[in-house]
């Protein structure tokens, strides 16, 4: 079995467990309208159980979650701007930052005003 998303106007609205001949079989509507997605997709990286990376193949950048995006150029899923200053990063399409998150072992938020991180206290 694998997993599908069904894609309205370059949005996810479904995602399913078939086998490709029901898809393929119309029993969901219009099968052109429904994109194979992988579960194990994170980042264009295929990850094993452990979550670590285990050289399978990754499908279509990300598993495809219900408001994703799919765009077709880019044959990728990603997930909706979290903040309006972040940015796409297109080899992963996942959502980046425009500063870095600190690496000082202490906990932060975004704050999308100052465009910054701030401590969590």
């Amino acid at each position: 079995m694998s997993h599908f998303a069904k894609i309205e106007n370059g949005i996810v609205t479904q995602v399913v467990v078939a086998e490709q001949d029901v898809i393929d079989s119309g029993l969901f509507g219009d099968p052109a309208s429904w994109v194979q997605t992988s579960y194990n997709t994170f980042g264009g990286v295929h990850l094993g159980p452990d979550g670590e990376p285990d050289g399978g193949v990754a499908i279509r950048k990300n598993y495809a979650g219900f408001g994703y995006t799919y765009d077709a150029e880019l044959d990728a899923f990603y997930a909706p701007q979290p903040y309006s200053s972040w940015i796409l990063d297109q080899e992963t399409c996942l959502w980046e930052a425009p500063v870095a998150y600190p690496n000082n072992g202490k906990q932060y938020l975004w704050d999308e005003d100052t465009i910054s991180w701030k401590e969590f206290s």
